[in-house]
C-alpha cells in the first residue's frame, strides 16, 4: 500500500517541483515503486520528467473531474524509473468546476484508491497556493512534506500552512501528519539562513530533515533537459542530497514501524 505524500508550500520558488521530481527519482533508485502526480497547472513536474505538458491526451485534470480512469492517465517510462500523472493548464479549469462539485475535496483520494496497491510511494506536486487542488492533495495524503528556504518570510508562510494542516486533520483527514520540513537552496555562508534554520529545529525538532538541499547549478539545469538530476549528473551535490533525503525518509519509516 502506497504512502501518499503531498509536497506543498504556498510560497513559490522554494524548490517544491524540484523536490517532487528528484525525490521521486531518488526513491525509485532505491528500488521503490513510485508514482508522481503533477497537480500544478504550470505542469513543471511533467516537463521536468521529459513530458510535453501541451502534447498529452489526458492529465490530472481529467482525473479530478472523473472523466478518465487513472490507469489511462499514468505515463510509464522505464528510463525515468517512476510513473507520472502529468499536469497542465487544464487544471485551472478543473479547479473552477470542482468548486460546485459533490465530494470535491475527495476527488484525488478516490481516484488513487485503485492504484495505491501498485506503489510504495505516491508523491503529489502541489500548486504554490492553498486552493482546491492543494486541498485535494492534502485530503488524499498520509503526510505533508514542506520544502522551504531559510528566510524570515518563509517562516510566516509556514505558520499559515501548519494551520491549514491542522484544520484538514480536524475536519476531513484525521490521519494527516507532517512528514517533515526540507531546507532547500541552502547557502552555508549565509548567517540569516543559519538563524532561520536554528529556529526551525528549535520549534519542529526532528520534523526538520537532517538532509539539506544546496544551491546547485546542476539541479537548475536538469529540468531543461527533461530529466531528474540523477539522470543528468548523478555525482552532483544536488543528486547526492536527494539520494540522502530518500535514505533518511526510508530509515525514519522503518524506525516508526518497529
Amino acid at each position: 500500500m502506497a504512502k501518499i505524500i503531498a509536497i506543498t508550500n504556498q510560497k513559490g520558488g522554494v524548490g517544491k517541483t524540484t523536490t517532487s521530481v528528484n525525490l521521486a527519482a531518488a526513491l525509485a533508485a532505491t528500488k521503490r515503486k513510485v508514482l508522481l502526480v503533477d497537480l500544478d497547472p504550470q505542469g513543471n513536474a511533467a516537463m521536468g520528467c521529459g513530458v510535453n505538458k501541451d502534447d498529452i491526451e489526458y492529465s490530472s485534470c481529467e482525473l479530478l473531474l472523473e472523466e478518465v480512469p487513472v490507469s489511462e492517465i499514468i505515463v510509464k517510462n522505464k528510463a525515468l524509473g517512476f510513473d507520472l500523472i502529468p499536469g497542465n493548464a487544464d487544471l485551472t479549469a478543473a479547479e473552477v468546476q470542482l468548486m460546485t462539485a459533490q465530494h470535491r475535496e475527495r476527488r484525488l483520494a478516490d481516484a488513487l484508491l485503485s492504484v495505491k496497491e501498485n506503489y510504495d510511494y505516491i508523491l503529489i506536486d502541489c500548486p504554490p497556493s492553498l486552493n482546491m487542488l492543494t486541498l485535494n492533495a492534502m485530503v488524499a495524503a498520509n503526510s505533508v512534506l514542506i520544502p522551504m528556504q531559510c528566510e524570515y518570510y518563509s517562516l510566516e508562510g509556514l505558520s499559515s500552512l501548519m494551520s491549514t494542516l491542522r484544520n484538514i486533520r480536524d475536519t476531513v483527514n484525521p490521519g494527516l501528519v507532517l512528514e517533515g520540513i526540507l531546507r532547500t537552496m541552502v547557502d552555508n555562508r549565509s548567517r540569516l539562513g543559519k538563524d532561520v534554520s536554528d529556529q526551525l529545529i528549535e520549534y519542529f525538532g526532528d520534523k526538520v530533515f537532517r538532509t539539506t538541499i544546496p544551491r546547485n547549478i546542476r539541479l537548475a539545469e536538469a529540468p531543461s533537459h527533461g530529466v531528474p538530476v540523477l539522470a543528468y549528473d548523478k555525482a552532483s551535490r544536488g543528486a547526492v542530497a536527494y539520494i540522502a533525503l530518500a535514505g533518511e525518509m526510508i530509515r525514519k519509516e522503518k524506525a516508526a514501524k518497529k
